[in-house]
């Protein structure tokens, strides 16, 4: 069953989540075709990047 997160409004423009034989599967909720499929140690180390702010220069919008 595909997850979004709690923060997301009640449209369907979020990202989903779901675990599937062993691995995680991301797809964008308003482009369901496209699923991008790693496992969960990548997953659990790119969440743990996002938290550190690993990826906060990409969201920069003045460069």
């Amino acid at each position: 069953m595909w997850q979004k997160s709690s923060y997301s409004s009640a449209n369907d423009e979020c990202v989903e989540v779901r675990a599937l034989d062993g691995l995680v599967e991301l797809r964008e909720s308003d482009t369901g075709a496209v699923i991008v499929r790693t496992t969960p140690l990548k997953f659990a180390k790119f969440l743990q990047g996002v938290k550190a702010g690993e990826f906060d220069h990409l969201t920069d919008l003045t460069t």
